[in-house]
């Protein structure tokens, strides 16, 4: 008898704004073509590596038929680059609603650990300038300890500490900035600060205030 599973596939969800509406820091040709074009693409390529699993689960693949390393490593891949470029999404708002200085619990725990939004945004951007190759710059929150933590990580595999949410998310991949910015990351990181979306964040990080 065979067996029946199937695991849920995944779907591009909707743009929270327009695509013009981040203009003038982040272009509407950029936007198109990064959600369009390489979010829709780990969509896409996040449920082929499904149904590769299925089929490996199902018993049609023999052992010795497929790359388990290969296969796993695939999921991996398409299914962070969804998922974190939903979280990049969430994290901008349109032009003249975005950036500024951060409010609330988040503003009092930069204070606390950085002595100032200037000197925070400051350690942030350099991190992300120095991060090599493409990847994302992100500022996750401890729960356990309090801390917020500024981190780096390479393509899509994360240097993740376990259980650490995401409250800030920067895409340095190519294809966020070079239609616009060329070969000229920073110009492009500074740029980004103006679409910030602290709401967003605020209202993240009370999901996990003790």
């Amino acid at each position: 008898m065979a067996v029946q599973i199937q695991f849920k596939r995944y779907e591009l969800p909707p743009l929270p704004y327009k695509v013009d509406a981040l203009e003038p820091y982040i272009s509407k040709d950029i936007i198109d073509v990064h959600y369009n074009g390489h979010h829709k693409g780990y969509v896409t390529g996040a449920n082929s590596f499904l149904e590769r699993l299925e089929k490996v689960i199902k018993g049609d693949l023999p052992s010795g038929h497929y790359d388990v390393q290969g296969l796993m490593r695939g999921l991996v891949f398409n299914i962070n680059g969804h998922k974190l470029h939903a979280l990049y999404w969430d994290n901008m708002a349109p032009s003249g609603k975005g950036g500024g200085n951060p409010g609330g619990a988040l503003a009092d725990l930069i204070v606390k650990q950085f002595g100032s939004y200037d000197r925070f945004k400051q350690v942030f951007t350099e991190t992300a300038n120095s991060l090599p190759g493409t990847g994302w710059t992100v500022l996750y929150y401890d729960v356990e300890s309090g801390n917020l933590q500024i981190m780096t990580f390479e393509n899509h595999f994360q240097n993740h500490i376990a259980e650490l949410p995401i409250l800030l998310i920067l895409d340095e991949f190519e294809h966020a900035y070079y239609l616009q910015y060329k070969n000229k990351r920073a110009d492009y990181v500074n740029a980004w600060w103006n679409v910030v979306n602290w709401d967003y964040a605020e209202k993240k990080l009370q999901k996990y205030l003790k």
